[in-house]
């Protein structure tokens, strides 16, 4: 199937600016493409995966990959989807992010290997050495005022204010596609639906700087924005963004995100973001309509996106810690995976050797008093680490710690507490 059918059939076609054009140029080149990444945290989240898994996309597909890392861009900030300034960060803190970004995409794009392999890029490379004379000069120049005015992520910014900084990044994202164009033969820009203008500014620029000494073959591609049946923001959830670090969201919650998927979400979720085939896909939509309980969809949908952005080995401790928990076999588990699973939990911290059951369930807050702590105890209500104790005299000791780290209380059927020890 051609690329452009495959994306167009999963819905991933947002905007194209010439389909015909691009077809033909894909069916007789191999292309080079590129999206941009501005570093504004020190990782990347789900909200980014979209553009990268359509740069994985083309690069199944034979053409040649470039994941621009906006390391000069990222210091001015893009008003596109916006309705406030960004804050500003420093050079030191926009480089540390953009080294960290680059591993993260080099762990789902192929750098290594093949005529296509991906490249990296970072535009602080042209854009720190241009003076602000060149900048005018040289490019501001093909730049009408109106012309800028008229797109969408300038003009919904003017009621509230723009300042010339963010007024100006149109004019920078242009300019990486010429800089890419003429450095690499980069002949077409993919971005989110909210970058359209700049795209299709940077096309405007290739025509004009060219002024008629070649003949430009360049396109432009978006993204659809995505959206939650519930009305909700994609990749948010209680605790805050979904990250690709495993240290800043562990594979355990990445794969419940995508366990906890809507029915209304999963199959426009699994055309979006997996390499199942179309077959495969149709089967998991007759078992979302006929056995929706079994969440065959979801899991189905978790353990690609695990892989991809972690690793099988992560995807199968992820599955362990959701098997343990779901069967309270909590001695199952290593500290790393208590780590995991516990993460967000209540806490607590005992520092002495030897406690009693008793005084611990009061001093962390597990029961309200001893009184209903020998109640809960007797009544079976408390369970250490999956298995209950009823035990009113019972002290605390290697063997209920796991790796001599941790203890997992639970009270009742899902009130859990994580205990550790100094």
């Amino acid at each position: 199937m051609h690329i452009l059918d495959d994306l167009t059939k999963r819905g991933l076609i947002n905007q194209v600016t010439d389909e015909e054009g691009l077809r033909n140029h894909l069916d007789k080149n191999q292309v080079t493409l590129y999206c941009g990444f501005d570093p504004t945290a020190d990782s990347l989240h789900i909200g980014h995966l979209l553009p990268i898994l359509m740069l994985k996309r083309f690069q199944k597909a034979g053409h040649r990959p470039i994941a621009l890392v906006g390391g000069g861009t990222g210091m001015i900030g893009d008003p596109s989807g916006r309705s406030t300034e960004r804050q500003l960060n420093s050079q030191e803190v926009v480089k540390g992010y953009s080294e960290r970004i680059k591993d993260q995409m080099a762990k789902i794009l192929n750098f290594d290997e093949g005529e296509n392999a991906a490249v990296a890029r970072n535009n602080h490379e042209w854009l720190s050495e241009m003076t602000i004379i060149d900048f005018l000069r040289d490019t501001g120049k093909h730049f009408g005022i109106n012309y800028m005015l008229a797109k969408d992520s300038v003009e919904s910014r003017i009621e509230n204010g723009i300042s010339y900084t963010e007024f100006s990044y149109m004019i920078l994202q242009s300019l990486d596609f010429q800089k890419l164009y003429e450095k690499e033969n980069c002949t077409l820009q993919l971005g989110g639906s909210d970058q359209w203008g700049n795209i299709t500014a940077g096309l405007e620029l290739l025509r004009r700087s060219a002024a008629g000494e070649e003949e430009v073959e360049a396109y432009g591609l978006t993204m659809p924005l995505i959206t939650k049946a519930d009305g909700s923001k994609f990749g948010k959830t209680a605790g805050g963004a979904i990250w690709l670090d495993p240290e800043k969201t562990s594979p355990y919650e990445f794969y419940q995100f995508w366990v906890n998927v809507d029915d209304r979400d999963v199959l426009k979720f699994l055309h979006y973001f997996t390499f199942l085939d179309f077959e495969e896909i149709e089967e998991l939509r007759k078992e979302v309509e006929e056995q929706p309980e079994k969440r065959t969809a979801q899991k189905r949908l978790a353990e690609e996106m695990t892989k991809i952005v972690h690793d099988e080995k992560a995807l199968e401790q992820a599955q362990k810690i959701t098997e343990a928990l779901f069967s309270g076999d909590i001695k199952a588990l290593n500290a790393e995976e208590i780590e995991q699973g516990f993460k967000g939990v209540p806490s607590h911290t005992v520092e002495e050797e030897g406690k009693r059951l008793v005084d611990l369930l009061v001093e962390a807050g597990i029961s309200s008093s001893k009184r209903q702590a020998r109640e809960d105890i007797s009544n079976g209500a408390i369970y250490i680490n999956g298995e209950r104790n009823q035990e009113t005299s019972h002290e605390l000791g290697e063997a209920d710690k796991i790796e001599g780290k941790y203890t997992i209380i639970r009270r009742g059927k899902k009130k859990y507490f994580f205990i550790q020890y100094k």
